[in-house]
């Protein structure tokens, strides 16, 4: 083998072990790759069915209910126009209250329930997701809009 080929060779393994290397870190990058999904973009069908995403907007008033486990609650999230229900199993933050700010992760379901495998509430009064409030925000200019 000349050295001619000898280098082309070894830029030839280089460029295969580079292109390796990036899909096998696309890879990873896109299993992890968690969404944002509004109530209203659900209820559209935008969000995908078999994959985990995330749903936030405002713990609907008088929606929490507890199941007689102790530890699985169903709780409705709303951005005002549409309210999908959340199914969670496990220790709700302390800050978890109705009427105020939640991010849920997890899948939705073939009936249309969410189950839940994270639920994250606000830290305080000035903070919201900005993927939340800008959804509240869309929602309820929409409702102005359908009311005119």
């Amino acid at each position: 083998m000349k050295t001619r080929h000898k280098k082309l060779a070894w830029v030839a393994a280089g460029v295969i072990g580079l292109g390796a290397v990036a899909a096998l870190v696309l890879n990873a990058f896109n299993s992890n790759l968690v969404f944002f999904y509004t109530p209203t973009q659900i209820s559209k069908g935008e969000a995908p069915h078999g994959r985990a995403f995330r749903i936030g907007g405002l713990v609907e008033a008088g929606s929490v209910k507890r199941e007689p486990d102790g530890v699985t609650a169903r709780f409705k999230v709303t951005d005002t126009a549409q309210a999908i229900t959340v199914q969670y199993k496990g220790i709700l933050p302390d800050l978890f209250k109705e009427g105020k700010g939640v991010v849920a992760e997890g899948r939705l379901g073939q009936d249309g329930i969410f189950t839940a495998e994270q639920v994250l509430a606000k830290h305080d009064e000035n903070y919201m997701p900005p993927e939340a409030a800008s959804a509240l925000e869309q929602a309820a200019k929409a409702e102005k809009t359908l009311k005119r």
